[in-house]
Formats: structure tokens, C-alpha cells, sequence
């Protein structure tokens, strides 16, 4: 078995504590509007590794030293759509007493991808709305899995980082930002940490070499001021 990998980052600083190695498996189900990695939608799109797990753990461990008070995520597209892969690549990570991460988007639901939380110390899981009818025009998919994961996850105790895009005319809005935060609040025994995180376009250009029509053109980056208002508003429901 082999993992189709995009790219890998052998000194991360925002995937998890510490620093880390990561692999960003290719293959994702949904379309975010968001998106600054177009590249790592198509599932049979072209990698740059087709390893197995042995040979990723082989790679993984040339960094050790400088990730022993990290440790490795495997990100995305969506890590879980390999999810076998990424099981076998985390049981030896652990035995290698390597920390170890997963960074989804919650949207593949199966027996294989929960079984990789055996191997797995936290969770990177993303909140894209809580608004059921934007979820689907904004990512292409139904918040159900979404949903299932974030009780599943409450179920078995995972510790939980929570990421939260911030874009204008969409969830950079007080109300939107409120029912954020009292959702995750029902998450609050797991979750360690909460990001918002704000609309960027540095992937515009991903979209033009693709000849893909980018689905946000025109609006414009959440502004630093903007994002530190929304950030307030939502700790102080989230608390």
C-alpha cells in the first residue's frame, strides 16, 4: 500500500505544536470557496511521492532531532480519504514516540477513517459553517460528516484544535461568528484550542494555472483589524 502524497514539510510551525513533519496527502472531496490549494483536489492529480508508510516514516526520521518536541501531521486535501495509509503511517510514527496529527476537514466518514484515531494524540479539525444551507454552496457538501466528527471526537475524548475561516460576505459577520462560538462551546471538554483564521488570496494564482474560475474573485482579504473585532466577539461567547 502507498500513500499519494502532494508535498511534504519537514519543518511545519502551524500544523500542531512544536515543530513538525508534514505530509499533505492528495485527494480532497470538497470544493471550499476558500481554498488556496486547488492542486490537492484531484484524488489521481499528480504527487510528488508515492511512498509507502515504511518509506515515509524512513523520510519522516531524518528530521527527528529537530521534531522530537513536535512531531508529524499528516494533512491535505483530505488526509482521511487515504485513510489505511495514514493509519499504518501514524502506528509506526507512535512507535517511533513521535506525536502525532491529523489535520481534517471532517468530510470522509468511514470505518477506516476513525480507526485511524488509534494512532492519533490530536485532531486539526476545521468548522467551515454552522449555517447548514451555506455549508453546501460553500464547500460542495452537506455538514453532516462534519458534525459526526466533532461528537465522535467528544465521544473518545480526542484533544481538538478547531480552525474557523473568517471571509467577507460570508462568515466574517457578527451573527455568523456567534453561532460559531455556541456550537463549539458544546465541544469545549476536547477542544485545546480554537483559530480564526482570515480570507486570504494567495492561492489565486493555483486557480489561474489550473484554468479553474476562482469562486471568491473580487472579495476582498479580512482586514487585521476586522479579524482582531471578530476574534474578540467570538471568544467572549465561546467562553
Amino acid at each position: 500500500m502507498t500513500g499519494h502524497i502532494h508535498s511534504i514539510e519537514s519543518f511545519g510551525t502551524l500544523d500542531g505544536p512544536g515543530i513538525r513533519f508534514i505530509a499533505f496527502m492528495q485527494g480532497c472531496p470538497m470544493r471550499c470557496q476558500f481554498c488556496h490549494n486547488p492542486d490537492t483536489w484531484d484524488a489521481g492529480g499528480k504527487a510528488q511521492y508515492e511512498l509507502s508508510a515504511d518509506e515515509l516514516l524512513t523520510e519522516t526520521l531524518k528530521y527527528k532531532n529537530f521534531i522530537r518536541k513536535g512531531g508529524v501531521t499528516v494533512s491535505g486535501g483530505e488526509p482521511l480519504l487515504q485513510a489505511r495509509f495514514v493509519g499504518e503511517y501514524l502506528r509506526l510514527c507512535k512507535q517511533a514516540g513521535l506525536h502525532t496529527a491529523v489535520d481534517t476537514s471532517g468530510a470522509v466518514w468511514t470505518d477506516d477513517a476513525r480507526k485511524v484515531m488509534n494512532y492519533c494524540d490530536l485532531v486539526l479539525l476545521d468548522v467551515k459553517t454552522t449555517d447548514d444551507l451555506l455549508h453546501q454552496s460553500y464547500t460542495g457538501m452537506a455538514r453532516t460528516n462534519n458534525h459526526r466528527w466533532f461528537e465522535y471526537l467528544k465521544e473518545i475524548g480526542k484533544p481538538l484544535w478547531v480552525r474557523h475561516v473568517l471571509v467577507p460576505g460570508r462568515t466574517a459577520d457578527e451573527q455568523h461568528v456567534r453561532a460559531v462560538a455556541d456550537y463549539l462551546r458544546g465541544y469545549s471538554g476536547v477542544i485545546e484550542r480554537v483559530d480564526l483564521l482570515p480570507y486570504h488570496t494567495m492561492g489565486v494564482y493555483k486557480y489561474e494555472e489550473l484554468g479553474i474560475d476562482y469562486p471568491l474573485e473580487g472579495v476582498p482579504p479580512l482586514s487585521d483589524e476586522r479579524l482582531e473585532e471578530l476574534r474578540k466577539l467570538f471568544f467572549a461567547h465561546f467562553q
